[in-house]
């Protein structure tokens, strides 16, 4: 039989923690609102600056932009983005085991690549994997600014216009909408070819065969254009991975604290349960043993 007194403090304790959950899923709810409101605002802009440099690009004519042109992977560099903290289910391992695949693809093709890792979940996993990291970053919260981001980017386009590297690629948590978030491996760098596709009108079918023309005059030329152009798509695109990765990771982290905040409902009412059974086994013995008693003075 249990005891009660045992019962008594494990019932206040998963109250606690019932408590801490509950007030972590609030404060997820509250940060995943304003997350998802910058999300929402540099969504349409990232896709409309990537719709303009792939169109610019296209009617340039034979002029191009170094950040454009594809050529043979000879170095490559994966940049993983996880969370600082944990607690919010299995947001950080759908991301790692992306990455993951990506590095087995590299190793199997015998590609040099440099990794890089944001946030301490990722870099505590590829320390115990033991594969080297050869930059970390830990300032990235919940509230990435252009300002950071914009100096990874510039790094970037370095590297690639440098030709010390010849891709690079992103693991992060895509957003797709508030019941949806996929993690995926994109390409970042080279830009060509990665423009989305235009969003169609609800309820409007596309054309069989339509291909959307547009005719640019370009004042003072092409080349002092997309010289503007094209690194701000990158690092607009790169700021818009960043923010995919803040909101998604306040989802989770949400659902999970709600999760474990009805868990511990269920919990407590399984040893309220337990605990009104074997109080009221023991006042039954109680009295069992107070009627033998009289039964045997008499």
């Amino acid at each position: 039989m249990a005891n009660l007194r045992v019962l008594v403090k494990r019932r206040k304790a998963v109250r606690n923690i019932r408590k801490i959950t509950k007030t972590m899923e609030l404060i997820a709810t509250s940060r995943f609102q304003r997350a998802l409101k910058r999300a929402q605002e540099a969504e349409a802009y990232t896709r409309k600056i990537a719709e303009l440099a792939a169109d610019l690009s296209k009617n340039a004519g034979e002029v191009s932009h170094p950040l454009l042109v594809t050529r043979p992977v000879k170095k490559s560099l994966l940049l993983v983005i996880t969370a600082n903290r944990g607690l919010c289910g299995g947001y950080n391992g759908s991301i790692l085991r992306e990455a993951m695949g990506a590095v087995r693809a590299y190793k199997a093709a015998a590609t040099p690549f440099d990794l890089e890792t944001a946030g301490r979940r990722g870099i505590a996993f590829f320390r115990f994997q033991g594969i080297p990291r050869a930059v970390e970053y830990t300032n990235f919260e919940d509230k990435p600014t252009f300002e950071e981001v914009d100096k990874l980017a510039s790094r970037y386009i370095d590297l690639y216009a440098s030709g010390q590297i010849d891709e690079v690629k992103v693991a992060y948590m895509k957003f797709v909408n508030a019941a949806r978030q996929q993690a995926v491996v994109e390409t970042l760098l080279p830009l060509s070819g990665v423009a989305p596709e235009p969003k169609a009108a609800p309820g409007a079918a596309p054309a069989a065969g339509a291909v959307r023309k547009v005719e640019y005059e370009f004042l003072p030329d092409a080349a002092e254009i997309l010289e503007e152009l094209v690194p701000a798509a990158l690092k607009v695109r790169l700021f818009k991975c960043f923010l995919d990765a803040a909101v998604s990771e306040q989802i989770a982290r949400r659902v999970a604290m709600k999760a474990a905040t009805e868990n511990a409902g269920d919990l407590i009412k399984e040893i309220t349960r337990i605990y009104n059974r074997t109080r009221q086994a023991n006042i039954t013995k109680e009295i069992s043993e107070l009627i033998a008693g009289s039964e045997a003075l008499k």
